[in-house]
Order: structure tokens, then sequence, then C-alpha cells
């Protein structure tokens, strides 16, 4: 209105709706995520189930029903996360958990905006799903977010869209006029026009409720101009309104990012190494029956998965003796991983142990126990194996026409010949390779620890794990890549679930922190989930060789605390540290049978036991993420807690470090972190000691020995105190 005209017009009307609140679902009878269609609601709370078909780019010049024709968008959408390698590889999230997204969102000007995340299900192609949308809503500072609730295992793909919301932009621009008493007349027809480009969407998406609304709200704008405010602001006018956006002057983010959403057990889980065939006790090859009595011994401890080394026939040519022996006695048995001979190759069990109903038995035995049976993927042979006279084209022969046995100069393995993955037969080979996986799924493993990986061209495992997966994506694969931190992070980023780590070698607090912090990094944390072995049937380390079994001890909390999953081999909790040479087992299971009654330097089965307990208790401690590490006056002392997002489950943990001594530190209590702020006294449960404490003020001190060199503290945040209770006032 003119400066000097007639007195202001003073209008009545609804409380504010400028203020972008999170947006409803969205309706539910719209066909898909097509540019100037509406969004609609999917299954479930806060998705929208559009078609399969993905959204399409903006596009200015293509005039829609109810679409602004000519105009072009402006919006930015930027720094989208969780983001892999600017989206060509895959984060890893587990099933039914919400994947959180965030973006910055913005444009120029003042208009109040609205963005969704779009995601579906790719694979298997089974579940292959219709796009969803997500709404977004605004963190502060132009960053938006929203959290999509994971299906089935499976890979998903995801974007960010973004447009202006043209309607709740002219609410505020109108609110903010009438406030300074300004003729809106002009304002309120051009309030109508809005909404009737939101009704014709509304009509096109076959939803004439909604339609039918924004007509008779448009009809009013058209009125008395304080009906038309009063109408224009009522809230299910805006939600319908902003329900049909004009989305061809929006931005759809191009890239779809990749989600490789897992079952569970890749996130978490107590791993138990044992080989069959030392069942018995070393009075006689092993059996599957024999080991199926090891399986309540594993149930009691806590263990959730049992991993057996490789089960096939073993070649002859060049077995290795006792010790590594390069000749071996007519009894030796050999080492599993040189696999294959005339009983058989990949698909074969060793007689000895049995037969193949056999196996399948003991899976069906371990599930009774709550047990997943982990089967070893090794990609070699031996040269007795069937493949290498019926498929010579699969491996590398020398210019004498022999064939090439693996080497590591100086060392050499004649008793296993290697593929030539990417050799000439390599289109029957992969193949060949795909289905022992699919041979032994079909007989109840879904769990493979693979062997070397890092020793096989990276194009075959993506290959591989898209292959099984698309037969069943709950299949979890453990890496065993003790190499190359790129290589490492580059086979996780395959689609490996889990890997092996360098923990096996971090003993002091400074190493052990750093290596911890750097893998919770969001580009490691995205792509490679720990799997933490104190020992291995390769590998006897050197603390383990000389600290007796406080070192066992601190080793196992250390790995049962800091990772999701851990694993131990064998022998662990009776202490073995009998060495060879360097971090070779003296008299090693991996060329002969082994009496562990002979072989005990100590028993720490029942802590194991209590750190299996806690651990299925406390769900901080079946995540990686929540990790943290704490303020300790001792450098012997390494201190650090565990929490989930909700702070239902806290965990702190304290861990000497010295095998030899007594230590006595001062902790520094994380309270406020841990929603115990303020309080003068915090009770807690010490679990191992099964203990309760009081700790007063922000420190407290722990005394750390040899025989038992670890406390976890579980700490409950108070849910009521006094002052809620009616009473109290």
């Amino acid at each position: 209105m003119l400066r000097g005209a007639e007195p202001p017009f003073v209008y009545s009307f609804q409380p504010s709706m400028a203020q972008p609140a999170p947006p409803k679902p969205l309706h539910a009878e719209t066909p898909g995520p097509e540019r100037g269609t509406p969004l609609a609601r999917g299954r479930g709370a806060d998705s929208v189930t559009p078609s399969r078909q993905s959204p399409a780019p903006a596009d200015a010049s293509a005039a829609r029903t109810g679409e602004s024709p000519g105009r072009a968008g402006s919006m930015v959408i930027e720094a989208v996360t969780p983001e892999l390698d600017g989206g060509r590889s895959a984060v890893k999230r587990i099933a039914g958990e919400p994947l959180h997204v965030e973006a910055d969102v913005f444009k120029e000007g003042h208009d109040v905006l609205a963005a969704v995340v779009w995601w579906r299900q790719i694979s298997p192609t089974s579940d292959a799903g219709p796009w969803r949308a997500v709404p977004m809503h605004l963190l502060g500072n132009d960053r938006w977010a929203a959290d999509v609730t994971l299906g089935p295992p499976g890979r998903v793909v995801f974007t960010v869209e973004a447009w202006p919301d043209l309607y709740r932009s002219w609410v505020s621009e109108l609110e903010r006029k009438v406030a300074v008493g300004r003729d809106v007349r002009s304002e309120l027809l051009e309030g109508a026009a809005l909404l009737r480009g939101c009704a014709a969407r509304a009509e096109a998406a076959h939803a004439s409720h909604d339609a039918q609304l924004l007509e008779e709200a448009a009809g009013a704008l058209e009125g008395p101009p304080m009906q038309g405010i009063d109408r224009a602001t009522e809230v299910r006018v805006v939600e319908a309104a902003t329900r049909y956006p004009d989305r061809s002057i929006g931005r759809r983010d191009p890239l779809e990012r990749p989600v490789l959403v897992e079952r569970e057990r890749a996130r978490s889980g107590a791993w138990y190494e044992l080989f069959p065939r030392s069942a018995a006790h070393g009075e006689r090859h092993g059996t599957f029956q024999d080991a199926e009595a090891l399986l309540p011994e594993a149930e009691r401890l806590g263990f959730d998965v049992v991993y057996l080394p490789p089960i096939h026939p073993i070649g002859r040519t060049a077995r290795k003796g006792k010790n590594n022996a390069a000749k071996a006695e007519p009894d030796d048995v050999g080492s599993p991983w040189a696999i294959g001979a005339r009983e058989g190759g990949h698909t074969a069990v060793h007689p000895e142990l049995g037969t193949l109903e056999d196996f399948r038995r003991f899976v069906g035995r371990a599930a009774e126990h709550g047990l997943e049976v982990a089967l070893d993927l090794a990609f070699q042979v031996s040269p007795d194996h069937p493949w290498v006279s019926e498929h010579p084209e699969w491996f590398q022969h020398r210019p004498d026409g022999t064939i090439k046995t693996a080497e590591n100069p100086p060392k050499r393995y004649d008793d296993i010949v290697n593929f030539d993955i990417l050799g000439p037969g390599r289109s029957t080979l992969w193949p060949a390779l795909r289905d022992v996986v699919l041979f032994w799924l079909e007989r109840g493993v879904r769990i493979f620890r693979v062997d070397n990986p890092h020793t096989k061209p990276l194009l075959f495992w993506e290959w591989l794990l898209r292959e099984v997966r698309e037969r069943d994506p709950g299949v979890v694969f453990l890496s065993e890549a003790f190499t190359r931190p790129k290589l490492m992070r580059a086979l996780a980023k395959l689609g490996f679930s889990q890997s092996y780590t360098y923990f096996t070698w971090r003993n002091h607090k400074r190493e052990l922190t750093e290596y911890f912090q750097e893998l919770r990094r969001p580009e490691w944390a995205d792509a490679l989930r720990p799997n933490l072995w104190p020992n291995t049937p390769d590998i006897l380390p050197e603390l383990l060789q000389r600290g007796g079994p406080p070192a066992f001890r601190i080793r196992v909390a250390l790995a049962a605390t800091l990772g999701a999953s851990y694993g131990i081999y064998s022998g662990y909790e009776f202490c073995d540290a009998a060495v060879l040479k360097g971090e070779e087992y003296r008299d090693s299971e991996k060329y002969q049978l082994v009496d562990w009654r002979t072989r005990r330097s100590g028993d720490i089965r029942e802590w194991i036991r209590r750190l299996n307990e806690i651990r299925h208790a406390e769900p901080a401690l079946q995540r990686d993420e929540g990790l943290h590490f704490l303020e300790c006056n001792d450098p012997q002392v390494l201190f650090y807690g565990k929490r989930t997002e909700d702070g239902t489950s806290q965990v702190l943990v304290a861990v000497s470090l010295d095998p030899y001594r007594t230590h006595t530190a001062e902790l520094q209590l994380p309270l406020e972190r841990y929603g115990l702020g303020g309080r003068e006294v915090v009770e807690v449960e010490e679990r191992l000691g099964g203990e309760r404490q009081l700790w007063r003020g922000h420190t407290t001190t722990v005394t750390l020995t040899p025989e038992l060199p670890a406390a976890v503290w579980t700490v409950r945040a108070p849910a009521r105190s006094e002052q809620a209770f009616d009473y109290f006032y």
C-alpha cells in the first residue's frame, strides 16, 4: 500500500505457518518420483512409495500439470553423507536400523525449503523395490537430515531431492506483510493460483479429497480478504499444499550412493576356531561327530561362531610334515590348506572327518547350541586336486611344462598351487569358484572366512561377492587380509563384511589408541568392520609367548571390549605359548593332530566366559561405534568407554597392558557424556568381579593385577529423580 493512503488493513489470521516444521508423511496415491508429480506415502511411517523409475533431473522446459512453465530451478545440494569414495563404494549398515543421511541444502533468498531422501533396494533382484521418500528436517545452518529405516539385507541406493516450498514461502511473506498493515488482496490472488497448482497435482495423483480441499481454499482466497487469510493459513491447507509441491523448480542430486545392508552377524560376534581333526584329543583323527562333543563348551563360554579351517581332502604330493617339515612321514596328516586329492576337491570333505551328511549334522547341532558355523574359503589347490588335470587352463605352468606352485621368496610352498585368476580360463574358473560357495551355502554355511584374499585380484572378489549375495544377501565374508592398509581397505570396500586387523600386534597404549581412532574415522568405519584376533594358527604374538596367562587375559579382554567382533584360535583358553621360531607355534596344529589336554600353561576359560556374558548383555559392546578413549594417569592402563546412541547401554573399561605388575590408576570419569553430570554419587557395577561400587566426584581409582588385569563397569543413567514425582512439589 502506498504511504499516506487510507488507514492500513488490519486482519486476524491463524498462528504463523512460515517456519518449516518437519514435513509429515506424504500422500499415498502418487505414481512415482518423476518431477512435477506429488509425493506419496509408502509402507511404514515417514516414507513414500513411488515407482521404480529413478527420479528425473530438473527439466525447466517441461510444463506438467500444475507446474511453473519456463521457470528454472536454483537449488544447491552439497556434502551428502554417508558417502564413500565419492559414491563409488557402498557404505555398510545393518538391516532394520536407521541410515542417517545429511546434506547441505540451500538457495538464494528466503524461500522456505523442503527436502527428501529417495531410496530403494536394488538387490537381490527378488527384493528390488520401488523408490521411496523420507522427508528431511532442518538441523540448522542449511544442514538437513533424515533417518531411513533399512529393510532386509541387500544393496540399497539413495539420493537427495530438494525444492522451494512455494506455498509455505508465500504464507511466510503474507504474514509479514499483514503484520505491518499492507493491503494483500493481490497477494491472496497469487496464493489462490499456487493452491490451484497444488490441487491439479493432487488430482493427477488421484487424491480427490486433497484436491477438493485445495480448490475450496483457492476459492476462499479470491473472496473477502480476512476470510482468505484465515483459510490460507489453516494448518490442514498448508499441509495439503506441501504434499503436492511444484518440484519442477527443485533439484535432485544425480548421484545415487550405494549402501550394503547386512544382517547382525556381519557386525558382531565372538568366534572360536577349532580343527575338527583334533577333536579326538590326538588319539586318532577326529571326526565331525567328535567335534559335536565340543559344541556345548563353546556355547557355555559364550561364543557365537565356530570357525573350521578347510575340511576337504588333503593332497599327498609334497605334503608338509610336523612343524612344517619339507618331508612328511607316512602318518603325517598335512596342512588342511593343501586342498584336494583323489577323494575330491573343494566340494568334498576329508574322508576321515566323515561324510557330507555328517557335516550337515554338525551344522545342525551347532545351531541347537546357538552357534553358527563358519567355513574357511581357501581358493588354492594341492597338486593332487582333480581340477589340476581336468582344467590345466586354470593354472600357470613353467616353461618346462610343470605346474607352478605357490611362492613367496625365499619361501616356496610345493604343496599348494594357485589359480590363474585372470588367465585365459577365467570364463569357466570364476563360475566354478562361485559354485563352491553356493555348494556350502546349500549345506547350511552362511559365514566364510576367506583365506588371503589380498593375493587375488580385486576384480574377482567384487564379482564373486555380488554373485553370492544375489542368491543369499545374508552371507557374511571375513577377509583374512593381513596386508597393507590401502589393500585391506580396498577389499572391505568391495563388500567383505569384516576384516582381520593389526590389533594382533598393537600392544601399547598410544598405538592402541591411535589405531582404533583411525578405524573409527568415516573413511574406515563406513567400509571396514574389524574382527580382532589375539592369535591365529599362524600367529603367536611375542607378548603371548612371554607374558603367561596374564597376557592372555589382557589381550582377550581388549579384543572382546574394543571390537564388536573378535575371535580366538583353540588353545588360547589354555594359554598355549609354545613357540617354534618367530611367531610360529611349536607342534603347530596346521601340520599335526593336537591333544589340548596336554598343552596347558593355564586355564582362563572362566575369564572368557564372563567377558562374553557381558558382551551379550550390553549392546554397546556389540557395536564398533560409540568407542571413546578417556584420560588415565597410568601409561600402562588403557581406559575407554562404549555407549549406544540412546544411552541405554553404557560401559567403561580399564585394562592393564602390563602382564607382570600391579597398577593403581586414577581414571577421569565422563559423567556428562554418560548423563550423570551434577550427581554427587554414581553407582556402577564391575562385571568381571561382580561387585557394585559407589563413585564420588569426577575421578576414581582402580587397581589392576596380573591375575585380574581388567575391569568392566556398566553405568546406568538414572531414569528418574525425586523431582519427577508429584509429591516433591
